[in-house]
């Protein structure tokens, strides 16, 4: 009792990012992918990327013919997306974080291959991989 008394601090960041861990395995968010697995089924299986970053983000560079819904329009957007139901979805944000969110948003709307991005696009430029900002 006298560690916890003395360690607070690390005790309460441990049950925190514990606590968020789990609530993330529960809401059952889309599977982490390596920059290599997204590369994989954007060309074997003609993967759909789906950008969540803001406007002024995504403008600065994104992935090659990815999908641009920023993440607090998903919900209004998701029927443009109704037709890749069936194909791999991968989604992407700057670093990962805001991809998570939208993963559980395509599952429960019925989306059956949903993946995150690991690193978000911040991965994907530290591989070398290019960027454009057209379109």
């Amino acid at each position: 009792m006298d560690f916890v008394q003395q360690n607070i601090m690390w005790v309460m960041l441990a049950v925190v990012s514990g606590g968020m861990l789990i609530v993330s395995l529960i809401r059952g968010v889309g599977k982490g992918i390596s920059v290599t697995e997204a590369t994989l089924l954007i060309n074997r299986e003609d993967a759909v990327v789906v950008d969540v970053r803001e406007t002024q983000e995504w403008s600065s560079g994104h992935i090659a013919n990815a999908r641009h819904l920023a993440l607090g329009q998903l919900d209004k957007r998701l029927s443009e997306l109704e037709k890749f139901k069936s194909k791999p979805v991968i989604v992407c944000c700057a670093s990962g974080n805001r991809s998570s969110s939208a993963c559980g948003t395509l599952k429960r709307a019925g989306f059956e291959r949903v993946f995150n991005l690991s690193g978000g696009i911040g991965a994907w430029k530290d591989a070398g991989l290019p960027v454009t900002s057209k379109g």
